[in-house]
């Protein structure tokens, strides 16, 4: 079900955006990058009726992108995350990153590496209109930062989605300090459309959430490595006793350790603080090629057995 370079191709008995013709704004996303996040992204809005342009240089990791958003939608909707009724949101997915042209909002979603996701707002911000929203999908890269390579700064803001996006209804809002208020509010208005409650902050490496959650994974992931706990008992201590639902290394296996890995050099390169060196255990598991959940092996085993 994969695109081949020029080809699009429609999800059968799909529809446009449920706002289409009412007072509200007509969205149409582009996503750029078909990867965890990107495919997260998608399934909620896909899910809220909104048509989506998937974008990605891989054919064969589009063709299971397709597969995933399915599954993840079927999940979704049974679980009460989205909405059960009404029409799935068109998606088309293409090789061809002209194909965004037509959008109104922009979703980089690539991986956590900032002279890439550079290169790709740079492209995006060339081919469309003057007051698109551009959104950076980020975790931890700053916002002006980013902002350095697009042709309009004012249209850039970042956007925080949790992971998985359609299971969590809360994202950070990231208002940068060349963003303008018109896609400050469009970022907003977007967000309540996806069903999300977008929390405004100020930029700066990390944010809120990874300025805070990144370095308390290190940490973790520091004890497990002196031996002091098991993955396992320095989750239970987290959730018996802060109440948190999810330990700080099932979290890191979530995000996946190679994500992880990646913020955690963005906080140390622009911060110089020393917490957020990651860790020898960390780096040892991206290098064994055990990322968490996705790979099936990170802290834990998934049947739920520490590593």
């Amino acid at each position: 079900m994969s695109d081949t370079g020029n080809e699009k191709r429609h999800t059968p008995g799909a529809a446009q955006s449920p706002e289409a013709g009412t007072e509200g704004p007509v969205h149409r996303l582009a996503v750029i990058g078909a990867g965890v996040m990107g495919k997260g992204i998608t399934t909620l809005a896909v899910g809220h009726g909104l048509p989506v342009v998937l974008v990605d240089l891989d054919e064969n990791v589009l063709g299971k992108a397709r597969t995933d958003i399915a599954n993840q939608l079927r999940l979704a909707r049974m679980m009460g995350k989205l909405p059960r009724e009404g029409a799935t949101g068109d998606l088309v997915v293409t090789t061809r990153l002209e194909d965004i042209a037509g959008a109104t909002t922009v979703i980089e979603a690539v991986t956590e590496l900032a002279p890439l996701k550079a290169k790709v707002l740079a492209e995006a911000s060339a081919l469309v209109a003057p007051g698109t929203l551009l959104v950076s999908n980020t975790s931890a890269v700053p916002i002006d930062e980013q902002a350095d390579a697009v042709r309009r700064p004012e249209d850039l803001v970042g956007i925080h989605f949790m992971n998985p996006p359609y299971m969590i209804q809360t994202a950070e809002l990231i208002r940068g300090p060349r963003s303008g208020e018109h896609a400050v509010a469009a970022a907003g208005a977007l967000l309540r459309t996806l069903g999300q409650n977008g929390i405004v902050v100020g930029d700066g490496p990390g944010f809120v959430i990874n300025r805070i959650l990144q370095r308390m994974i290190n940490e973790a992931a520091r004890i497990v490595a002196d031996g002091i706990a098991s993955p396992a008992s320095v989750d239970a201590a987290f959730q018996g006793c802060l109440g948190h639902t999810t330990g700080p290394l099932a979290t890191a296996d979530l995000i996946g350790l190679d994500n992880v890995v990646d913020s955690l050099r963005v906080l140390h390169e622009r911060t110089g603080d020393a917490g957020y060196e990651p860790c020898a255990l960390l780096l040892d598991k991206v290098a064994a090629g055990d990322f968490g959940r996705k790979t099936g092996r990170g802290f834990f085993e998934y049947g739920g057995s520490a590593s």
